[in-house]
């Protein structure tokens, strides 16, 4: 019965249906997923099913992700070594962590958030100037970054920036998060600095090695679109790092790690 059912989905997703065409036609339309739910749409397209092969099976699997709590790292020594220590243990373990009380203030972490549902609640005829596959660009928005070649699309959108190391000027920015988006970007770069020492005393080295091989100049920022998604930046090692890692001890577990900013820390 299980495969029978599957069979008929497939069938029914590839029978007169022109991928390319469809894709092609919701790109051109520079609104994205919003624009489809503001027009009322009743039926979710084709281009966002995904094939039955890619479905998961469900299963109760629970992860338990390394939470790392940064108070206290610059008073007390003890904390802070422990602290290291958590860092090398989820970098080697999971590649990656995410922080908390992390001093960056709420009130900035929500207006962040704020300017981002501004960004989307915009008019779609305002919005279109941003929307672009020009990834050079200091705004993009789009649906998807591999939108042609994904197997199906997200339901979802995306903008993003890139505010490292060359910032954009403040008037290439969206007027609904222009402000916000520099002083986010303030808050992110100066506790990517922080990790970044974290990370050179994991790897046994002084705490400035990192930063003072410019690690910490590149910074991306982006936003999607699900209301109660919480704002994200994520800090990740540039090229260089990626090439002198290799020669640091424990590099190949740290070299990948990406800090995930939690928006009520």
């Amino acid at each position: 019965m299980a495969t029978s059912m599957k069979t008929s989905i497939q069938a029914e997703i590839e029978t007169h249906y022109d991928r390319a065409q469809d894709l092609k036609a919701f790109d051109d339309t520079k609104t994205g997923v919003k624009g489809l739910v503001d027009a009322g749409i009743a039926i979710v397209p084709k281009i966002f099913i995904q094939p039955p092969d890619n479905f998961n099976n469900p299963n109760n699997t629970q992860f338990s992700f390394p939470i790392i709590d940064l108070t206290g790292i610059d008073k007390d020594p003890v904390r802070h070594r422990e602290v290291v220590d958590e860092v090398r243990e989820a970098s080697e373990t999971w590649g990656f962590f995410q922080v908390v009380n992390h001093g960056i203030p709420v009130s900035v972490l929500e207006e962040m958030m704020e300017g981002v549902h501004r960004f989307y609640e915009q008019d779609s005829e305002v919005k279109k100037q941003w929307y672009t596959r020009d990834f050079r660009k200091a705004v993009v928005y789009h649906t998807k970054f591999h939108l042609f070649s994904a197997p199906a699309a997200n339901w979802r959108d995306t903008f993003y920036c890139l505010m490292a190391p060359k910032p954009p000027n403040r008037e290439e920015l969206p007027p609904p998060c222009r402000d916000i988006l520099m002083e986010y970007s303030k808050q992110v770069m100066k506790l990517g600095c922080c990790l970044f020492e974290l990370l050179s005393e994991a790897l046994g080295l002084s705490p400035n090695h990192l930063n003072d091989m410019d690690c910490n100049e590149d910074l991306l920022l982006w936003a999607i679109t699900p209301k109660d998604a919480p704002a994200r930046a994520h800090c990740w090692p540039d090229q260089a790092l990626r090439q002198r890692l290799p020669h640091c001890a424990a590099a190949g577990s740290i070299e990948a790690s990406k800090f995930f900013i939690e928006p009520l820390g």
